[in-house]
């Protein structure tokens, strides 16, 4: 169920009115799952206490997501779109993971958002990015071709895919993060000594990342499935209570929370009971998002070319 604004926020005297985005979430808490508010029904969108989010399920058409509490808005070119969520993810972060974002949905939303967009993007859109874009459209060409290619080759060697990424990827990011940790506890101009435990702590987490690069250790894998496993298992736990409660409860969706719980489920034992198996499939989803990524820019720069010749 949405609640769509299509008319502006004015006053009886026929005079717009100073209008905020919160003017019109009464509806989210009365069964309404989203609204649908234009952006000129809205003339001071957004106040403080909203913050930009940078870890969202993937939505077609969003150009910017934010976070007030409960609320979560996705913004659009010509709309605000919001939705509650049952969990603040500031405070309750795990529990905002396996029930706002179940692994499934983040997976299929950004499989569905890059398909929508490899379709092509309008003369509208190519203009705009165009102003704001200062590569070459061979350039985006190029890069769109290496991610299919590297797609492919996930794809084609998944079981090598995932052992590079804990092998190789982990252990790597561990040191640049244990770097970056250590640098934050120091002053470089002039030298000093900003925090000790900055610097121990920095230190110890490169320690972590070059003992499993040099020793090839399997625990990364291990711990990967492991989270992938609980983040599954809750997930479906929580979207068959959801469900259980019956249609007023999920009005975004019964069908696709109950889909979401039991297909949770159904990776959750492959997880566990066939891991070779689950890995190979986890690296060929991982691969395929790989490919639609590549094909999207490879669209998009082609655009970008056809509506230069254009202009």
């Amino acid at each position: 169920m949405q609640a769509d604004y299509s008319q502006a926020y004015i006053s009886t005297t026929g005079v717009t009115k100073v209008s905020q985005l919160d003017d019109f979430l009464k509806p989210l808490h009365h069964g309404v799952w989203e609204v649908e508010i234009p952006k000129e029904s809205v003339t001071e969108p957004l106040d403080a206490g909203w913050e930009r989010s940078a870890i969202n399920v993937p939505s077609p058409g969003t150009i910017a997501s934010y976070r007030k509490g409960h609320y979560h808005v996705h913004e659009t070119e010509t709309e605000w779109r919001v939705h509650l969520d049952r969990y603040d993810p500031k405070i309750r972060p795990v529990m905002h993971l396996v029930d706002d974002a179940p692994l499934l949905l983040m997976i299929g939303g950004t499989v569905v958002a890059l398909a929508r967009k490899s379709r092509g993007i309008n003369g509208k859109d190519t203009s705009a990015v165009l102003e704001e874009q200062t590569t070459a459209w061979q350039i985006i060409v190029l890069i769109g071709i290496s991610m299919v290619l590297v797609g492919i080759s996930i794809v084609l060697n998944p079981h090598t895919t995932f052992g590079a990424i804990t092998n190789l990827l982990i252990p790597a990011l561990l040191i640049i993060l244990g770097i970056i940790i250590a640098g934050r506890g120091m002053k470089f101009r002039p030298f000093a000594f900003v925090s000790v435990r900055n610097i121990l702590m920095g230190a110890g987490v490169v320690v972590i990342g070059a003992v499993s690069l040099v020793s090839g250790l399997e625990l990364w894998g291990a711990v990967i499935l492991a989270i992938l496993s609980i983040w599954g298992f809750g997930s479906a736990i929580m979207a068959l209570r959801r469900v259980s409660h019956g249609r007023k409860a999920v009005p975004d969706g019964f069908f696709k929370w109950l889909a979401i719980g039991v297909l949770s489920f159904a990776l959750t034992g492959l997880i566990t009971f066939l891991p070779y198996q689950s890995v190979a499939l986890l690296m060929i989803l991982l691969g395929a998002i790989a490919i639609l990524l590549g094909i999207t820019l490879i669209i998009n720069g082609l655009n970008l070319r056809q509506w230069m010749k254009e202009v």
